[in-house]
């Protein structure tokens, strides 16, 4: 856009204005940690005093409830969007509050030359004020569509006038009103009768802003006119490198926030770590049978377990910032790929630290097989578990989008892993219907693949007697665990595999699933009665007998009742024009 603006300038021969040309020249540097519209917007909301200040939840104060209004607004600014569309941000706020934000939303518009689309519930004076154009929708219905400033003049056409005390926003809320329509009638010479919303849409467009509006719509517009670049074809307002620098960035911002959980992790694997040392300590633990053999695969069996518990904290760190995503997402801010792989990239160095700890604590305390190549194949297997844990509970987590949820499939799917490892029932423990289970299991491959690291071992490889085969190998045979060096090899593969698999399943969930709870508009049989007649200005009694004085049956009147609710638009709303002006669209039924 810069090289373009730059090229037309030299070739009008213009000369910008200093201040102009800095901005633009800063706002269209990339690969800045922070970029001068961001700042701007910051001082244009009236943010600068909350900048470093967390935003807060239920368990954090954070910052006030106006600023939060206008800090879903900023984030909406600092984009490449140029077409606002709000829904009742002043809900919940006071009138001075409000004010400030729209006041806000003007100069920001103005300034960089916007587009806004805003629903205010019930607006004071002076923020009503602040709009350039208004459009009132009623009923599915145009009423009124123009400058601010002509709006009173067509109700005046039409025979209706707001009194000097009473709030333009409230007249215009109320004159398309059966119930209130009738106190504003202005021609006491003329007897009233009720103007339906149908009425007044068609009487606007005789009225000179309406027919200006329907000659400027008549015009197609000029393609000719329109550079290729002034519409843009992109999905997102980056390159996906950016996009995903932008969101490894926010992610490490938030664990250094959330370092807290990480630290109580680390301390409570250490803590856990010592007592398991202290139970298998090494003077304690022989490799002279069988049976000494299954206490060093319940050691085993226990670390797993321990690697896979620690990934569980991953589920409820993914439910609490998947509201903030899901907002994101459906505003196209990036896509779930570049938001998922951060996880995966920054959180594999929390594992291996994690392990690296567990494994130099524990390893030779315990009295496993002193080779230095099983340590380091023990240390592989526990980094691809963790790893695999880490994407299962994330995967959970996006699944179920409820911290319940969530929690109750998390539990399920570990219990599920837990009994199909191989270790509480063995391979041949397992009903040949639960087979597929046992295969599927991810615990199963890491089982077997740290048991054969272990048994196949140096310390393992005695005769007892009475057998021909190494000790090592006579253990893995009770236990149902494959003996073979290569499952060593599958097992690692497998986990790795199931890594990148649920991770990528975490993915498809976040792109297409919707959060729970989408709130939906409940009207009664009374208010939409009273909608249909404003709009057609005919009465429809809906009593609880078959048939009213009309003869008509109540049935038919429900039927009429749900033909006429297709065509009700409910919605008052502001609008902003080209020429830098907002439009206010107001609904009386709000």
């Amino acid at each position: 856009m810069l090289k373009e603006l730059s090229r037309r300038e030299k070739e009008a021969n213009i000369k910008p204005d200093p201040d102009i040309d800095i901005y633009m020249k800063a706002a269209a540097l990339e690969g800045q940690e922070a970029n001068v519209v961001t700042d701007y917007i910051l001082k244009i909301l009236g943010l600068e005093v909350c900048a470093d200040t967390f935003v807060g939840d239920e368990m954090r104060r954070g910052i006030s409830g106006g600023q939060k209004k206008r800090v879903t607004t900023g984030e909406m600014l600092v984009g490449p969007a140029r077409a606002l569309f709000m829904d009742e941000i002043s809900t919940g706020l006071d009138t001075s509050t409000t004010f400030h934000i729209v006041n806000s939303l003007r100069q920001s518009i103005h300034i960089l030359n916007g587009t806004a689309l805003i629903s205010l519930l019930q607006p004071a004076p002076e923020t009503y004020d602040l709009f350039d154009d208004i459009v009132l929708l009623s009923d599915g219905h145009v009423v009124y569509q123009g400058p601010r400033e002509n709006v009173l003049e067509f109700f005046e056409y039409m025979g209706f006038k707001c009194p000097e005390r009473k709030g333009v926003a409230d007249f215009l809320q109320e004159v398309t009103s059966r119930k209130d329509q009738e106190q504003y009638w202005a021609r006491k010479d003329e007897p009233y009768s009720f103007i339906s919303v149908m009425e007044l849409a068609e009487a606007f467009q005789s009225f000179h802003i309406g027919q200006k509006l329907g000659d400027d719509l008549a015009v197609p517009f000029d393609k000719s006119k329109s550079h290729p670049a002034a519409l843009t074809k992109d999905k997102y307002g980056v390159s996906k490198k950016e996009l995903l620098k932008a969101c490894v960035s926010r992610e490490y911002l938030l664990m250094k926030r959330n370092l807290f959980v990480y630290v109580f992790k680390m301390i409570q694997l250490i803590f856990i770590g010592v007592i398991t040392m202290t139970i298998f300590i090494r003077t304690e633990m022989h490799r002279d049978t069988i049976t000494d053999g299954g206490i060093f695969m319940g050691a085993l069996f226990f670390i797993l377990i321990m690697i896979m518990f620690n990934g569980f904290a991953e589920l409820a760190m993914t439910i609490l910032k998947l509201p903030v995503f899901y907002k994101q997402r459906d505003l196209l801010f990036y896509p779930s790929w570049a938001y998922s792989l951060p996880a995966l990239i920054l959180k594999t160095p929390i594992s291996i630290l994690e392990v690296t700890v567990w494994v130099f604590m524990s390893y030779y305390v315990i009295g496993f097989d002193p080779d230095v190549g099983s340590f380091f194949k023990n240390y592989l297997v526990l980094l691809c578990l963790s790893q695999m844990a880490s994407g299962l509970f994330r995967l959970m987590g996006g699944l179920g989008r409820n911290i319940i949820v969530a929690n109750t499939c998390g539990s399920f799917a570990l219990l599920t892993v837990l009994v199909m490892g191989g270790f509480i029932l063995t391979r041949d423990d397992v009903k040949k219907w639960w087979k597929w289970g046992y295969w599927i299991s991810p615990l199963m491959y890491a089982q077997n693949a740290i048991a054969v690291n272990e048994f196949l071992g140096k310390s393992w490889r005695h005769v007892p007697p009475n057998s021909t085969e190494p000790l090592g190998v006579l253990v893995m045979k009770s236990r149902g665990i494959f003996p073979e060096p290569h499952w060593y090899w599958i097992g690692v593969g497998a986990l790795i595999g199931y890594c990148f698999l649920f991770n990528f399943l975490f993915t498809l969930a976040l792109k297409y699933l919707d959060p729970f709870g989408k709130p939906q508009a409940v009207i009664s049989k009374e208010t939409l009665a009273e909608r249909i007649a404003s709009k057609t200005g005919e009465n429809i009694e809906l009593s609880s007998r078959g048939r009213d004085s009309s003869g008509e049956s109540r049935e038919e009147q429900v039927h009429h009742r749900d033909r006429c609710l297709g065509k009700l638009l409910v919605s008052m709303k502001l609008i902003k024009r080209g020429r830098g002006g907002w439009f206010f669209l107001l609904n009386p039924f709000l």
